[in-house]
C-alpha cells in the first residue's frame, strides 16, 4: 500500500492506494474507501523498474466551506438544486464525499426549503443535508451507510 498526502484547496488528504488492476483503484481517502477509474490502464512496474511513483487520481476536488458550531462537530449544508433535464425537478448532490449516516425523508414526502433530509459524515464531522426547494421528494437514491463521492445524486424534489 502506498501513502500520499495532497493538499487541494488548502485542505489535506492522506490518499492510500491498496491495489490497482487494470482501470481500477482502490483507495482510501481520509479513512473512506473509493474504487476509482483511471482513464488508461496503469503498467505495473517490474521489479528492477526503480522510479518514483506518480500519485492517485483523488475522488476528491473541493470542499466547500462549512461552518462549525463549537459545541458540536455538526454542519448545516444546503445543497444547491440542479435542474433535471425537463422535469422541472431539483436535485440535491452530495456537496462533499463522505457515508451517510440518516435518511431522514422517504419519498413521497413533501418538504420545505431548509428541512433536514439527511445527515452525510465527512473528514469525522456531520454535515445536514437540506432541501434546497419546496416540494415533494420523488426519488431518494442513497441508504443510511452508503460512501458517495461529491457530487453524486442524493435526493430529487419535484
Amino acid at each position: 500500500m502506498k501513502e500520499y498526502k495532497f493538499k487541494i484547496n488548502g485542505s489535506e488528504y492522506v490518499v492510500n492506494v491498496a491495489d490497482i488492476e487494470n482501470n481500477i483503484a482502490e483507495v482510501e481517502v481520509n479513512g473512506i474507501n473509493f474504487s476509482v477509474e483511471i482513464d488508461t490502464p496503469v503498467k505495473k512496474a517490474s521489479a528492477q523498474t526503480i522510479a518514483k511513483p506518480a500519485p492517485a487520481p483523488s475522488p476528491v476536488v473541493s470542499s466547500p466551506s462549512i461552518s462549525q458550531t463549537v459545541s458540536k462537530p455538526t454542519a448545516t449544508v444546503s445543497a444547491a438544486p440542479v435542474s433535471a433535464a425537463q422535469s422541472g425537478d431539483s436535485q440535491v448532490k452530495s456537496p462533499l464525499p463522505g457515508v451517510i449516516l440518516e435518511v431522514s425523508v422517504k419519498e413521497g414526502d413533501v418538504v420545505k426549503k431548509g428541512q433536514k433530509l439527511m445527515i452525510l459524515e465527512a473528514m469525522k464531522m456531520e454535515n445536514v443535508i437540506e432541501s434546497s426547494a419546496d416540494g415533494k421528494v420523488t426519488s431518494i437514491k442513497v441508504n443510511k451507510g452508503d460512501t458517495v463521492l461529491e457530487g453524486a445524486l442524493l435526493v430529487t424534489i419535484g
